[in-house]
C-alpha cells in the first residue's frame, strides 16, 4: 500500500465510519437480539467495512487499503500467537487440570471470593514479569477460570479479574511494549518510569482487589453452574510442568510464541505420558478419553479432529474478527481520521491541567477506537505529548506514566477489543461461556487506573515524576 491518502465523500471523519457501523451494529445483535454467536460480531464487522466502501472516492485504493490492513504484522502476529495459545489453553483443559486446581483449593478451604483474589494477583505477577497481556489472559483463562467457575465464582466477575490482572502488567513490565514505546517517545530511561509509575498501579490495584471482594458478595452466582462434587484425577497435576515450562520461557523470551510451542509439546507429552488422553484414535467407538488427533466417519464426511483441532477451531472468533477490525484501522490510519482527531483534542490545551486531560484523552480514545495500545502510543507519544510536556513544564516521565496508564484502561475493556475477544473465546468451551458485554463491566483495573491518572491530573500529584532523576542527570539529561 502507498502512503497516499484515502479520501471519502463526507471528510476525513468519514474514516471512522467502519468503527461507527461496526459498533451499532454490536449494539443491535448483542443487545437487541440477544445473540452471541459468532455471526453476531463477525457480521458488523464485515459490514461496516462493506458500507464504508460505498464511501471512499477511490474504490481500488480503499481495497488496497484493507488488504493491506489485514495482511500486515500487526494483524498477524496476535492470530499466530492466539492460534497456538487456543491449542496449549485446550490440552490443558482436557488434561482435567482445572478440576484438579478446584478440587485441591476446595479442599484447602479457599472459597469464591479468595480465589478471584488469587486469580487477579496471579495474573499481575504473571504478566509484570513476562510483559505480555495475551500470554496472561490464555494461561489463567485456560487453567484458573474453568476452576474458580467449578469454585463457584462469578464467571463475568472472574474473567474481568484476569484482563485486569493483564492490564497491570501491560502498564508496569519494564519489558511490555507499552512501557518501551511511552518511555522511548518521550526521551526518558525504562526504569525510571518504571519506579515513578508504580504508586498508580498499586494504588490502583488495591482499590481493585476492594471492588472485586464487595462484588463477590453482592453478585449472584447461582448461573455459574458451582460444582458440588470436587473429586478429581491427581495425575492432572502432571501437566502443571507444562505451565510451569511455559511460564518460565515466556518470562525468559517475552515471546509466547516460543512459550507456546515448547508448552504445547511438553503437555501432550505429559498428557499422554499420564493417561489423560490418548494420542492417536481412529475409528474408535465410544472412546474413553480425548486424542491429540482422533480420525473418524466414512466418505466424504470422513473427519480428523481432536484436542489440536479443537483449540484452533476455538480461535477462529477471534482470529476472523480481528483480521476485519484491522482492516478498519487501516481505513481510519489512510483516511487521516486519527490524525483529524488528535489535532482537534490538542487545540483546547491551555494549562498543565488541560494538557494533561488532553493526551490522557487523546490515548484512551485512539487505543479504544483501534483495541491497540502501543500503536496509540506511538501516535500521541512523540507528535502531541512531548511538545506539550515542554510547553507547560511536566517532565518526559510524567507525560510517559499518562500515556502508558491510560492506553491500559479502555484498551482492556470494550466489547470490541481483542482483549476481551480473546478472553470470551477461551470461555467458549467451558461450563460459563460468556459475551464480551457481559465482560466489559467487570474489567475493573482498567477503570479504577482511569479513575486515579484523572485523580491525580486534577489534584496535581505526579507532575513532577522523575525531576529527581533529570536533576542528577543535569541539564544534558533534561
Amino acid at each position: 500500500m502507498s502512503d497516499r491518502k484515502l479520501e471519502f465523500y463526507g471528510g476525513e471523519w468519514m474514516a471512522f465510519l467502519p468503527f461507527v457501523i461496526f459498533l451499532s451494529l454490536i449494539l443491535l445483535t448483542t443487545f437487541f437480539w440477544g445473540s452471541i454467536s459468532d455471526g453476531a460480531l463477525w457480521v458488523p464487522a464485515f459490514l461496516a467495512l462493506i458500507v464504508t466502501f460505498f464511501f471512499s472516492r477511490d474504490k481500488a485504493h480503499y481495497a488496497d487499503v484493507v488488504i493491506s490492513g489485514i495482511a500486515s504484522k500487526e494483524a498477524i502476529t496476535p492470530v499466530i500467537c492466539w492460534l497456538w495459545a487456543g491449542v496449549f489453553s485446550r490440552l490443558l483443559r482436557v488434561s482435567g487440570l482445572a478440576a484438579a486446581i478446584a478440587g485441591y483449593a476446595a479442599g484447602l478451604g479457599v472459597g469464591s471470593t479468595a480465589f478471584l483474589i488469587i486469580t487477579f494477583l496471579a495474573s499481575c505477577l504473571f504478566a509484570t514479569a513476562s510483559g505480555t497481556g495475551f500470554g496472561t489472559i490464555a494461561a489463567a483463562m485456560g487453567v484458573l477460570y474453568p476452576a474458580g467457575v467449578e469454585l463457584g465464582c462469578h464467571p463475568a466477575l472472574l474473567a474481568g479479574l484476569i484482563i485486569s490482572g493483564a492490564a497491570f502488567g501491560d502498564n508496569l513490565a519494564p519489558v511490555s511494549d507499552t512501557t518501551i514505546c511511552s518511555a522511548t517517545s518521550q526521551g526518558v530511561d525504562v526504569p525510571g518510569v518504571v519506579r515513578s509509575r508504580f504508586k498508580y498501579s498499586f494504588v490502583a490495584a488495591c482499590i481493585t482487589i476492594a471492588i472485586a471482594v464487595f462484588l463477590a458478595t453482592k453478585l449472584d452466582t447461582a448461573a455459574s453452574a458451582v460444582s458440588t462434587d470436587f473429586s478429581y484425577d491427581p495425575r492432572a497435576f502432571w501437566m502443571l510442568v507444562a505451565v510451569i515450562l511455559t511460564l518460565v520461557m515466556a518470562m525468559k523470551t517475552g515471546d509466547i510464541i516460543i512459550a507456546t510451542t515448547i508448552g504445547i509439546v511438553a503437555a501432550a507429552v505429559i498428557g499422554v505420558a499420564a493417561g489423560q488422553f490418548d494420542l492417536l484414535q481412529v475409528d474408535a467407538a465410544n472412546p474413553a478419553k480425548t486424542a491429540l488427533i482422533a480420525v473418524h466417519g466414512e466418505g466424504l464426511d470422513r473427519t480428523v479432529d481432536g484436542v489440536f483441532y479443537m483449540g484452533l477451531a476455538s480461535m477462529l472468533q477471534v482470529c476472523v474478527l480481528a483480521l476485519l477490525l484491522f482492516g478498519s484501522i487501516a481505513i481510519m490510519r489512510a483516511g487521516g481520521g486519527d490524525k483529524k482527531l488528535l489535532n482537534a483534542l490538542g487545540a483546547v490545551a491551555s494549562t498543565a491541567c488541560g494538557a494533561e486531560v488532553v493526551i490522557s484523552l487523546m490515548v484512551i480514545i485512539l487505543s479504544a477506537v483501534m483495541g491497540l495500545n502501543a500503536p496509540a502510543i506511538l501516535a500521541v507519544g512523540a507528535s502531541f505529548a512531548k511538545p506539550l510536556s515542554e510547553k507547560y513544564g511536566f517532565t518526559g516521565y510524567r507525560a510517559a506514566n499518562l500515556l502508558d496508564a491510560q492506553s491500559n484502561t479502555l484498551v482492556y475493556s470494550m466489547p470490541w477489543t481483542p482483549a476481551v475477544i480473546y478472553t470470551i473465546s477461551f470461555a467458549s468451551g467451558t461450563k460459563a461461556p460468556l459475551a464480551a458485554i457481559q465482560v466489559t463491566p467487570f474489567v475493573v483495573y482498567g477503570y479504577v487506573l482511569m479513575f486515579v491518572m484523572f485523580a491525580s491530573i486534577f489534584l496535581g500529584i505526579g507532575r513532577d515524576d522523575g525531576r529527581e532523576i533529570l536533576k542528577k542527570k543535569g541539564p544534558q539529561g533534561e
